[in-house]
């Protein structure tokens, strides 16, 4: 039987005065110290939330925000995980080993059997080739499936565009409420068995035997105090779960986030600026939802939210995405874009509801700019350190947002020569 999850938080976002540290040695470049940042994080494991890995990885960011001379604490929550048991699909003799979506639901250790076909044939289970991106023609042909319910259980294969070994897994966006027929993940390589099997009009047996267990999941939060703490503060938030390493998928967030702790702590802030990295990110955002549950005014009454979302460190298949809730917002980024030679090759149309954790925002009616992109190891196990990120495209997307956060915090002073100074 599936269990609603139920998210408790059971620690708070502490007021943090800012200690300052000092000057960095003139080879701890901001290239290398990106670098050292996604290698270190890329290493510790899979990154989903509630594990193990999660936990240590929060651990080892709060060394890091602490180790730049600001206070970093963290806000706990209970959940339940699930924890893959047996995922597999028969056929034949042959068995075929995977990932169970997250937010559907599961079988017995007995399984389904059935006939198998196309999705949205008569068959008892359907199979597609789908990307692991919900807005995607695949992704949203899935997605009615599931609502439809038209098949006992379903397989996604991973798109061709991806390496054939290793799943690509879907976001869990209704995990707090899971939803429609098993549905199993299966890497590329088996798509042409799977295609004779179709042919050939092969029975089949589907097993995606999950429980859910207690876990507890974090997010990590921080506060530089301004001068002036009638303003309006800042928000810098970046999601730090995943499916896998995620080296270019989250890497590139997590060092543009340490970096702008260090330039604002080192620079004269006038507002508040408060830094969330949040655990839940494949999970609907949960640790996010989290968040701004504990700050239902802080949507609209932040001067404005710094989202720094996924892929912009990738190397293959990159075009990184720019967002902006107004004229202004972008305005703001536009002298660093030109002064770091970077452009978007998408930029989302204010109005239009954001991709990533800014949608949260967006549907807040906040104030949002948000970095975020393509990845051609999307999801991916094979989305590694040092191979998948684009390093120096990188460190210039990082000083771009580094340069506007000292701008906006600093507003009021000499806001461009700071910011200049500031990478």
């Amino acid at each position: 039987m599936i269990t609603k999850r139920r998210f408790i938080q059971t620690s708070i976002l502490a007021a943090l005065l800012p200690i300052k540290t000092p000057l960095l040695a003139e080879e701890d470049t901001m290239q290398n110290r990106i670098a050292k940042i996604i290698s270190e994080y890329a290493s510790q494991g899979i990154h989903r939330t509630g594990t193990d890995v999660d936990n240590q990885s929060a651990d080892w960011l709060i060394e890091r925000i602490e180790a730049l001379g600001v206070t970093a604490t963290d806000t706990v929550f209970d959940f339940e995980r699930v924890r893959p048991i047996t995922n597999q699909l028969s056929i034949a003799g042959s068995v075929f080993s995977g990932v169970p979506l997250y937010d559907c639901q599961y079988t017995d250790e007995r399984g389904i059997s059935g006939s198998i076909g196309v999705l949205g044939s008569n068959a008892d289970i359907g199979v597609i080739m789908a990307l692991p991106i919900a807005s995607s023609p695949s992704g949203r042909l899935v997605l009615a499936a599931r609502k439809e319910g038209k098949h006992k259980a379903i397989v996604i294969v991973a798109d061709s565009q991806l390496p054939e070994d290793g799943v690509a897994p879907q976001n869990a966006e209704d995990f707090l409420k899971p939803f429609g027929p098993p549905v199993l993940q299966v890497a590329n390589r088996h798509w042409a068995d799977l295609q004779s099997a179709i042919k050939n009009e092969v029975q089949a047996k589907l097993v995606l035997h999950c429980e859910y267990t207690k876990a507890t999941a974090r997010n990590i939060e921080a506060k530089i105090a301004g001068s002036n703490p009638s303003l309006a503060p800042m928000v810098v938030m970046t999601p730090r779960s995943g499916w896998w390493a995620n080296a270019s998928e989250r890497g590139g967030g997590i060092a543009a986030f340490l970096e702008i702790i260090l330039a604002v702590n080192t620079s004269t802030p006038r507002r508040d600026v408060i830094f969330t990295a949040n655990s839940g990110h494949e999970l609907g955002h949960t640790g996010l939802d989290l968040f701004l549950e504990k700050n239902p005014k802080l949507i609209k009454n932040a001067h404005i939210w710094m989202h720094l979302g996924a892929n912009f460190a990738a190397k293959f298949g990159s075009q990184v995405r720019l967002q902006y809730s107004d004229d202004n917002a972008a305005a703001s980024l536009a002298p660093w874009l030109k002064e770091n030679i970077v452009t978007p090759g998408m930029v989302t149309p204010m109005g239009q509801r954001p991709l990533g954790e800014a949608r949260n925002i967006y549907d807040g009616q906040g104030r949002y700019v948000s970095i975020l992109g393509r990845n051609g190891l999307f999801h991916h196990p094979a989305d590694q350190w040092p191979h998948a990120v684009d390093l120096e495209l990188t460190s210039k997307w990082v000083k771009a947002f580094t340069q506007l956060a000292i701008s906006l915090a600093t507003r009021g002073l000499q806001n461009r020569q700071a910011a200049l100074t500031g990478g």
